[in-house]
């Protein structure tokens, strides 16, 4: 686990100070800066194709504990989750381990404008599905540059920085040796 950490805080590191070239010239007190960490909901259960709302399976389990301990150095203000038993689930070890309330969301109606500006100078974790985190990752950056997340995948992560309006975004997928 301390690998994952030190790997995840050396990309952010980079990562922020990359995003500092962008607005070198803005002194630091006046800079807006919001940071968006999007993921998949874990692994679920697919033994019965007619359930729309099925659980986390053991892999799942494990990859939601996972996050937590990945998300564990990212100090959140915000937790936002699809209102479904996967993502719940998914979100549930982050939430208790940063004693921060889960705030459902409907992508279908979400208003991306709002939810920036609701979020403006935070560090915020959304959860969603396959479709809906890509799309929502479109709509931060305010580009068509993603695409559906293959249903078999499960570990990416997606950090989008906006800096005075200046989006930039990374992805980086999390391979999780989990029970399962």
């Amino acid at each position: 686990m301390n690998a994952i950490k030190f790997v995840l805080f050396v990309m952010l590191t980079f990562s922020l100070s990359c995003k500092e070239e962008h607005a070198k010239d803005i002194p630091q007190n006046d800079k807006l800066v919001s940071t968006f960490y999007l993921i998949r909901h874990a692994e679920k259960i697919r033994t019965n194709p007619d359930d729309t709302d099925p659980e986390l399976n053991q892999k799942g389990l494990g990859r939601a504990m996972h996050w937590a301990e990945i998300l564990d150095a990212v100090e959140l203000d915000a937790i936002y989750s699809t209102n479904f038993n996967r993502t719940s689930m998914t979100v549930t070890p982050t939430s208790v381990k940063k004693n921060i309330d889960v705030q459902y969301y409907d992508p279908r109606i979400i208003d991306i404008s709002q939810f920036k500006a609701d979020n403006l100078n935070k560090k915020v974790l959304v959860v969603g599905h396959s479709n809906t985190t890509p799309e929502f990752v479109n709509k931060l950056i305010d580009e068509e540059k993603y695409s559906d997340i293959d249903d078999s995948e499960n570990g990416t992560l997606f950090i989008v920085q906006i800096v005075n309006g200046v989006s930039t975004v990374d992805k980086l997928i999390f391979n999780c040796n989990c029970p399962g």
